[in-house]
């Protein structure tokens, strides 16, 4: 069986990227425009196909068939032509397949079980704290990005590894490196490289004396049958998948959050507040698309004929705007009861990380409205959105506040 073609398979790279362009937070018509004439469409990549799937039913259903498709970075590593194009393994356990990534994912499994989590809180809501302290010292005019949004969940996810706190300032700078998947699979930079090297000595350092924390615990638990090289790629692949879109997250809701009349009462009540971050997650779904897979066998989506080791492409962010999991997908509705967004993936490569992202969300974002209730953009008509990153997010996001509620209020 051979790949067929659905029309002319485009070989200019900039319409393999094109899943990776947004009009303000919406999908670019290009993606729009694709999705309405079929959920799964080809493109060509250096003379390869690339078979884009964009409705929900059929994203879902490949990110579940673990069995059919392979997310080996072996694949993607071979699935060019061009000596120009250094692909570097970002390291994590996307781009592995079973029985490694089973292995691998045990061995972090126990640092996100729920009584593990819920003893992160006190030290969730004390970065927090901190954090809202060092923007609110910087002032009104202040990088929203850089003072709040970035630091919170690299020093949570430096918490949770076990990094000492008068260290995690440092920690977050340092992880910073890591910041864009896209950099780190196709141009890898020095940044990212001095993370690297800076996560191999966190290791070694608690090699030779494990410290409370998911390192330490991995290091007791497993001694020297994990090495390592192998724990600081694990290290690195929870800072690429954990900092990054967390980050973006709650940059980004915080820009709806502010143009939303009803945000504060519903963001900042118990009840309501879980619904809608399940809402933000779906809208803005910062993750565009998932690890790239790979059917090991001749398979068909959707009608579409697709050979064996052709490379698919899941766009989540279609998935997670398409009418068929929601009627006015395109709406953000605060009050709208949680649906099957594919925001942290699906199967077995769904994210390892959501609850402890979630419960960021559902720290950060009230603490915020209730520090700042004015908050807003200080340049609305000017934000400087990242452009085609796998991790859609902001630059940058100066703001601006008018009033700062005293302590009697805070502490409502």
């Amino acid at each position: 069986m051979t790949s067929a073609r659905q029309e002319k398979p485009v070989q200019d790279l900039d319409d393999i990227l094109a899943p990776l362009d947004r009009v303000g937070l919406d999908p670019h018509p290009w993606l729009l425009e694709r999705h309405s004439q079929a959920p799964v469409t080809r493109l060509d990549l250096f003379g390869n196909p690339v078979w884009l799937v964009t409705g929900h039913a059929q994203v879902q259903a490949v990110l579940t068939d673990h069995r059919t498709y392979s997310n080996d970075f072996a694949h993607l590593a071979g699935a060019h032509d061009d000596p120009d194009l250094d692909l570097a393994n970002p390291g994590g356990l996307g781009l592995v397949d079973p029985p490694d990534h089973t292995r691998l994912r045990r061995l972090l499994a126990p640092a996100f079980a729920p009584r593990r989590l819920a003893g992160l809180q006190p030290a969730i809501d004390r970065i927090v704290h901190r954090r809202l302290e060092a923007l609110v010292q910087a002032g009104p005019g202040a990088d929203l990005v850089a003072e709040f949004a970035t630091p919170v969940p690299a020093m949570v996810i430096g918490e949770l590894l076990g990094v000492p706190d008068a260290e995690l300032e440092a920690f977050a700078k340092v992880a910073t490196g890591r910041f864009d998947l896209l950099d780190s699979i196709l141009a890898p930079l020095d940044s990212a490289a001095q993370s690297l090297d800076y996560l191999g000595d966190l290791v070694a350092a608690q090699r030779a004396r494990p410290q409370a924390g998911l390192i330490g615990d991995v290091i007791r638990e497993y001694g020297d049958t994990v090495s390592d090289a192998e724990l600081t790629g694990l290290v690195d692949g929870l800072l690429v998948g954990g900092h990054e879109t967390t980050a973006s997250m709650l940059a980004l809701s915080t820009l709806l959050l502010t143009q939303n009349p009803h945000a504060a009462a519903v963001i900042g009540n118990p009840e309501r507040a879980p619904a809608a971050v399940e809402e933000l997650l779906r809208y803005l779904t910062v993750v565009q698309v998932a690890f790239p897979r790979f059917p090991r066998t001749d398979v068909r989506i959707a009608g579409q004929d697709i050979a064996a080791g052709d490379l698919v492409l899941c766009s989540l962010l279609a998935a997670d705007r398409d009418q068929a999991l929601v009627g006015d997908a395109a709406l953000l509705d605060l009050r709208r009861p949680p649906t099957r967004h594919l925001a942290f993936g699906h199967g077995i490569h769904h994210c390892l990380g959501a609850p402890l992202a979630r419960m960021e969300m559902l720290t950060a974002l009230p603490a915020l409205l209730r520090r700042l209730p004015d908050l807003r953009p200080l340049h609305p008509d000017r934000l400087q959105f990242r452009s085609r990153s796998i991790v859609f997010g902001l630059h940058a996001l100066p703001v601006i506040w008018t009033a700062l509620p005293d302590a009697a209020e805070r502490a409502h």
